[in-house]
């Protein structure tokens, strides 16, 4: 019989990776999507058909994870044997600046979610996004699934509630509910306010001429980037355990921002220093300096391993902003690389 996935967030950079999975696995996928005045659903347009097509096994429905009788209405009617739990507002320094609906939507939207689930006379099971902003003020390194959470933001302090709050219903109530830490994932479709893709779009608009300057945060801070497309794979191996459990998901590499400039810069020839500027607001009122995780448990009990390396990832991120501003790759990347 064909699995069906519902997925909160499918419109985002996850949710659109995620979809293609597992619609390349032959499942059957609904996603949740916010009500607005514009379409928000470009990433995951290449897959959407005409729900009446023959053949079409994508279905996009009107809810909100503020809204427990919307979860729970579509919840009753699409009958997933899987829930993917992504949805919020996942941006870090914006949580600072709208903390309460932060929490709405990253806290209690996975408490409504999760209530939802309970509610369900059929086994499902469920998955939340967790987050490596979730160790903030780090207790060891590399973090772990057993390292303390020290969160440092609005965000962050969300994350922790909705990873507790699934730890709970799996003991009080037998879900089979898994928590993924993932770190820093990163790709072509990733945010424009998120630094690494803020770093590739500008490089793209500073050789079309648009702009001569980026404007960043702190250069010093260090992460774990991967790429997202192969980190919903880890998603999809949690829920095809036969015990539910809480995993990290990362490379086990650092890099500052001030590497991530300098790599992609090179790679077009560009010294990072003449268009990289500094400007505070993008500095965050309690800074995380250093994330780097230890996905060794992913690795013996999911068999998952991250196969792309932080340059690579630069790379593939940096040609598709190129194509995307109407500029050639091969000729940029190839002169950078001959100089």
């Amino acid at each position: 019989m064909t699995k069906t996935a519902l997925i909160t967030g499918i419109t985002g950079q996850d949710g659109s990776y995620l979809a293609e999975l597992l619609l390349a696995k032959g499942y059957e996928v609904h996603g949740l999507i916010r009500r607005s005045s514009q379409f928000n659903t470009g990433r995951i347009d290449h897959l959407y058909h005409d729900p009446h097509e023959s053949g079409s096994r994508l279905f996009l429905h009107y809810a909100d994870l503020t809204d427990s009788s919307s979860l729970i209405g579509h919840l009753h009617d699409i009958k997933p044997a899987e829930v993917y739990n992504l949805g919020a507002q996942s941006h870090v320094k914006v949580s600072f600046e709208m903390p309460e609906f932060t929490a709405d939507t990253a806290a209690m939207g996975t408490l409504r979610m999760l209530e939802a689930v309970r509610t369900a006379s059929w086994p499902i099971r469920f998955y939340q996004a967790g987050s490596s902003e979730m160790y903030g003020e780090v207790a060891a390194t590399p973090q772990t699934e057993t390292t303390p959470f020290r969160p440092r933001s609005p965000y962050a302090i969300a994350k922790v509630f909705a990873h507790w709050m699934t730890v709970q219903y799996r003991e009080a109530y037998g879900i089979h509910a898994s928590n993924g830490i993932l770190f820093n994932h990163e790709s072509p479709r990733r945010g424009g306010t998120f630094v690494t893709r803020k770093v590739t779009r500008a490089i793209a608009q500073i050789l079309g001429g648009e702009i001569e300057h980026v404007y960043l945060g702190n250069l010093d801070a260090v992460r774990d980037w991967g790429y997202a497309k192969e980190y919903v794979e880890a998603m999809w191996l949690m829920l095809q355990q036969p015990e539910p459990d809480d995993y990290v998901v990362a490379t086990g590499e650092m890099h500052s921002v001030r590497e991530l400039c300098e790599e992609a810069f090179a790679l077009v020839g560009l010294d990072w220093e003449q268009h990289v500027r500094i400007d505070e607001r993008y500095f965050r009122p309690t800074e995380v300096d250093v994330l780097c995780g230890d996905a060794s448990k992913a690795a013996d009990r999911l068999g998952w391993r991250p196969r792309t390396t932080f340059h690579e990832l630069v790379r593939l991120m940096l040609e598709a902003d190129l194509r995307e501003a109407g500029l050639d790759p091969e000729s940029h990347v190839r002169k950078a690389a001959a100089t």
